[in-house]
């Protein structure tokens, strides 16, 4: 039976085809719908882990254990799972495993957009990319057997672009899970300097092995056509050059490491110009050009974001977009914005009002970094705000530490933010740092955390008390807050901050989002008493704007009388509808 998929949902069907029993992720998009679509069948055990790291050290447990495992992560989170990858790569697997790495080109939803199929080529990987949701599916179940035949992890590397679009897809019958025999394995599984070098051996051993399959491999294949032009590609940039060049000599790459070195001579062989077409970086591009084969990349391409037909179609041809071609007009920017109610938004009113240094995090509150609130100074990585803050304050002296606050959500505090935290009080710091805690994973769908007290099935479970853990770290001066009130907010912040020891606000509301909201006490603009000053359009709220006709603010349809806009107005102009 065919109907259509998105990438992740056909990868999820395919793991589940596979015989895999165990799958372990931390949502970040695009794979997050990988895990949560795979959490659905029945007879297996699905969870989300508190980071990355410790998805990857799940999955390996349940492969040493002897079960078929799939992990899930984007790309950034590839890296903080790096340390057991690496290292997983040399003990090899006992029931397959197999690790996405989803890809951000263009960066829609990233802090970067790294190529992860370098992570292969610098672990030995067998490193497979899909086209399309039919691959995907299909991909991701032979990935199953070569990772159980070549004893390796294998990495199905996929981009924003396959994750999220729907293709049709033929399913197939799912194969009666095999937990493999167990056996106690020190040699192979303990990596101890002395078997770690036996097992690099190994791993040299399997990837030669795989040098030979790759040439032979269906998952790579020569589309003849007109050889005039040959392209090698892989992922969706294939169905990109087959849309925009017609009749023209491809070689499909659905193993991306270790290249098929016979096949791509004999295709250069074959073709008058050889071109590469691969998003980011040249990976493809630099093995090739070291074998000696002329070939065009990047001199013709470029690194940056994503590509498409269009692109293509103007760097392969020549072409240019015909009058007409497009929009008549522009589209108005629409930057990302906090949600009307969202409980962020008195929190970064209030930093900036405050004209405080923050160091910021990822997650729905990173939007705190646009306009009209612009309050954040920094945002690197997962679980970076504490730290950065701690880094601050060493350059530049408790002076300038009195005026930093740290800000982090609940989901990542969980994820990378206790061991920093535990550094400030170590090294005697007296950072002062926001765990801005709705209650759940926002940015990437509302998933839950282990301080939520629900699983990956909505299932109860062991709650994680926020509070209880700060304190047990060392934290002598923590409290609770509600964001929404801005009073207590700014108290909180200006005595928390004259400490010179470190201190802990927990800003605590849930996302407005987690359930419908019914508007009881709706609000208003009294135009006799509002001036025009638009202080309650600069906390960013798409539940009020300005009429610039009337020059007044006025309430939207989207408003959820939080209170936060009545709160800044100077001149009482905001309050409730009279009933």
């Amino acid at each position: 039976m065919k109907q259509l998929m998105i990438g992740n949902e056909a990868i999820a069907r395919g793991a589940f085809e596979a015989g895999a029993t165990v799958a372990t992720a931390y949502p970040g998009t695009p794979s997050t719908e990988i895990v949560t679509n795979f959490a659905d069948f029945e007879g297996v055990y699905a969870q989300w882990a508190p980071n990355e790291k410790v998805a990857m050290e799940v999955g390996a447990g349940a492969s040493i254990g002897g079960a078929r495992t799939l992990v899930a992560m984007k790309h950034v989170g590839i890296n903080v799972a790096a340390d057991p990858l690496y290292t997983f790569a040399y003990t090899g697997v006992n029931g397959g495993m197999v690790i996405i790495s989803a890809d951000d080109p263009g960066m829609h939803s990233s802090q970067n957009e790294q190529d992860n199929r370098g992570y292969g080529r610098f672990a030995k990987l067998l490193v497979i990319e899909p086209s399309d949701s039919q691959e995907a599916l299909d991909f991701t179940r032979q990935a199953f057997d070569l990772s159980e035949q070549f004893d390796t992890p294998v990495m199905l590397r996929i981009t924003t672009r396959l994750a999220h679009s729907q293709t049709m897809v033929e399913k197939g019958e799912p194969q009666t899970p095999v937990l493999k025999e167990y056996k106690k394995n020190a040699p192979k599984y303990v990596m101890l300097p002395g078997y770690a070098r036996g097992r690099h051996v190994e791993v040299e051993k399997h990837f030669e092995a795989l040098r030979e399959y790759v040439e032979t491999s269906p998952l790579n294949r020569i589309e003849w056509g007109d050889r005039k032009i040959g392209i090698i590609t892989s992922g969706i940039p294939y169905q990109y050059v087959k849309e925009v060049m017609g009749d023209i000599s491809v070689l499909k790459l659905g193993i991306v490491n270790p290249l098929p070195r016979k096949m791509i001579e004999e295709f250069a062989a074959g073709v008058e110009r050889l071109i590469i077409v691969e998003e980011l970086e040249p990976v493809i591009e630099e093995q090739v050009r070291s074998w000696g084969i002329k070939v065009e990349g990047k001199e013709r391409f470029t690194l940056l974001g994503e590509y498409s037909p269009e692109y293509l179609e103007q760097q392969l041809k020549g072409a240019v977009p015909p009058v007409g071609f497009g929009l008549e007009k522009e589209i108005p920017a629409r930057p990302p914005l906090l949600c009307a109610g969202c409980p962020h938004r008195g929190v970064f009113h209030t930093l900036r009002r405050m004209k405080l240094k923050v160091a910021g995090d990822i997650g729905c509150y990173t939007l705190g970094a646009l306009s009209p609130l612009e309050g954040m100074d920094t945002c690197i990585c997962m679980g970076a705000s504490i730290g950065t803050a701690m880094g601050l304050e060493k350059a530049r002296g408790e002076e300038f530490a009195a005026k930093t606050v740290a800000v982090i959500g609940d989901s990542t505090f969980v994820h990378s933010g206790i061991t920093p935290l535990i550094d400030v009080v170590y090294n005697q710091g007296t950072s002062t740092v926001m765990i801005l805690d709705n209650d759940t994973t926002a940015m990437t769908g509302h998933q839950d955390h282990p301080a939520t007290g629900v699983n990956i099935r909505k299932q109860p479970t062991n709650k994680l008390d926020i509070e209880a853990l700060v304190r047990a770290i060392g934290v002598k001066n923590v409290r609770v807050v509600d964001p929404l009130k801005l009073d207590e907010l700014e108290t909180a912040l200006k005595e928390e901050l004259a400490r010179r020891e470190p201190s802990v606000i927990i800003a605590k509301r849930p996302c407005v989002l987690l359930e419908k909201v019914v508007v009881t006490n709706p609000i208003m603009v009294d135009p006799e008493l509002c001036t025009g000053c638009k202080s309650c359009i600069r906390v960013g709220c798409t539940g009020i704007s300005f009429n610039d006709e009337e020059k007044k603010a006025e309430i939207n349809a989207g408003c959820i009388a939080c209170g936060l806009c009545e709160q800044v107005c100077t001149f009482d102009a905001i309050k409730p509808v009279e009933v």
